[in-house]
Formats: structure tokens, C-alpha cells, sequence
């Protein structure tokens, strides 16, 4: 058996001539280009860290007020320096009337702060779960809300005394209306669409309230939280100022008897700063309960 061979120009020849250029024509197309990370416009041009830029602003405002005051333009009687404030501060933490007084008003604010929250969460479940319940519930609550509860001030001395129990009633009461508000507007909130899908889903009744009506109202129940951390300090000074004996309310009453400006500035610098630290624990458990809901954070 013979083997025949292909002659020039066949082809075989031609098919090697084809591969040959087509591995010449791969080999000389050029690689693909680096890719590069793309980095969003605000992360490019902030340079600066954040809690520097937040502070800045009560810097600014430090270094304003003790220009005017070394200046002449704020006298003492009028509001005292910041070094002069400073030192006073020391003096009250050193002889521990401040700390004394700290703990004692942190104690009626978790009192009243505790008391407030199950009253005003409760009464906002009953109406905005239970339409027998709104229609019983909300129209007194609105009344009520509507009374200053700095006014009720005379009553609540009238019924529960000159000790402790109306100082905290006066704390109950402010923070329970901003948390009602805020707890009912998030259960009625909830997208019906969402509850229509959970009874697709066979869920009971308490099922749709404990998988979508309460995690969908979580929102505006903290929301409603910090209000009423906000409005609890703003209680309490109105409340240690009745016939107290202890407390930061108790230290201002002193000072404006005396017509200490500085003590009066120290015991306003503390009430801000217990608030400062109640909406920060408020808004770290919003970070930790939330991370279910993106939401936009600012450019």
C-alpha cells in the first residue's frame, strides 16, 4: 500500500500557511488595558476625618466666646469666660457636688425615661394595632398632648407631694407623647402591600405584627426615642427646680440666688453633654437595628 505526499501548493500547505498567520495575527494583537478601580467623587475629595470637621464648629464658637470675653465685650456678670468656667467646673467635681448631683439627675431621667416609654408605647400599640382602641385611645391622648406639662406642674404637686414622685411624673409625661406619636405614625406607616403579602404567606395575627408591623414601625419608634430623650432633659430642669434639694436643676437654683453666671454656664454645659450622649447611644442602636434599611447618608 502506497503513501501518497501532497505536492507545494496543496492543501495541507495552505491550511499550515492559515495557522501560521492566525497565530501571528493573535500574537500581535495587543493585551487588554489595566482595569481601574473606580472610587466614588465623595470619597475622593474628603481628606478630612469626620470627627475633626464635626468638631470644628464648637471650636470656632469656644475660641469666639473667649475672644470677647478677654476682650471686655462679655464682663463677667454677664457670662463668664470659658477658663473661669473651666475652673469652676473643677472646683465642683473636685468637692463632688457635681458627680453627686449628675447621678442623682440620671436617676429621675431613667425613671421618668422608663415610665414614659412603656406608657407611650403601650397606648401607641392599643390604637395603632386596634381600631377599637384608636378610636378610644388617640382622641384623649391628642387632648392631652396638646396641656404644657410644664403647667400641670401645681397638680402634680397637689397629688403626689413635694419628694421625688413629681419631679419624675413631670419626665413620664413629656416623654410619653413624642414616643406615642412617633410608634403610632410607624405602625400605620407600614405598606399595606406588606401586610397583604405575610397573609399570602399564612401568617396569624401575631405573626404579621411580630415579622412586619413592628420591625416596619422600628424606625419611627427610635425616632420618636430620641425626642424624647430631648424632651426629658428639658423636664427635668423644669422638675429640679420644685422645691429640690439635690441634682443639677438644684445647683442652678443655688447659682442664680447668688447670681453665679459660671455655675449656671457649668450645669447648661452638663444637661448638653447627658443629652449629646443619650441621642449618640440612641443613634448606635438605630446603626445596629437598622442594617436591614439602606438609607442615604449625605454626600
Amino acid at each position: 500500500m502506497s503513501i501518497s505526499h501532497a505536492p507545494p501548493g496543496s492543501a495541507e500547505t495552505d491550511i499550515s500557511d492559515i495557522s501560521g498567520s492566525s497565530s501571528r495575527r493573535i500574537a500581535e494583537t495587543p493585551s487588554p488595558p489595566d482595569l481601574v478601580p473606580l472610587v466614588p467623587a465623595s470619597s475622593r475629595r474628603t481628606r478630612v476625618p469626620r470627627w475633626l470637621r464635626r468638631t470644628t464648629g464648637p471650636v470656632l464658637l469656644l475660641i469666639l466666646w473667649q475672644v470677647l470675653s478677654a476682650t471686655g465685650v462679655l464682663t463677667a456678670d454677664v457670662l463668664a469666660s470659658p477658663g473661669r468656667i473651666a475652673q469652676v467646673a473643677g472646683d465642683l467635681i473636685a468637692d463632688g457636688s457635681l458627680p453627686s448631683a449628675m447621678a442623682i439627675s440620671l436617676q429621675r431621667v431613667a425613671a421618668g425615661l422608663a415610665l414614659g416609654t412603656v406608657v407611650g408605647t403601650g397606648l401607641a400599640l392599643v390604637s395603632g394595632l386596634f381600631r377599637i382602641g384608636e378610636d378610644l385611645v388617640d382622641a384623649p391622648v391628642q387632648m392631652l398632648r396638646t396641656v404644657p406639662f410644664v403647667g400641670l406642674i401645681p397638680l402634680f404637686i397637689i397629688w403626689f407631694g413635694i419628694g421625688e414622685a413629681p419631679k419624675v411624673a413631670i419626665i413620664t409625661l413629656g416623654v410619653t407623647f413624642p414616643l406615642y406619636l412617633n410608634v403610632y405614625a410607624g405602625i400605620r406607616g407600614v405598606d399595606a402591600q406588606l401586610i397583604e403579602a405575610g397573609e399570602s404567606l399564612g401568617l396569624s395575627r401575631w405573626g404579621l405584627v411580630r415579622h412586619v408591623v413592628l420591625p416596619g414601625a422600628l424606625p419611627g419608634a427610635l425616632t420618636g426615642l430620641r425626642y424624647s430623650l430631648g424632651i426629658a432633659w428639658l423636664a427635668l430642669v423644669f422638675a429640679e427646680q420644685v422645691n429640690a434639694d439635690s441634682g443639677i436643676g438644684f445647683l442652678m437654683v443655688q447659682a442664680r440666688d447668688f447670681l453665679r453666671t459660671d455655675v449656671i454656664v457649668v450645669c447648661l454645659i452638663v444637661y448638653a453633654f447627658l443629652g449629646l450622649l443619650a441621642d449618640f447611644i440612641v443613634r448606635s442602636l438605630e446603626r445596629l437595628l437598622l442594617q436591614w434599611r439602606p438609607t442615604f447618608t449625605g454626600r
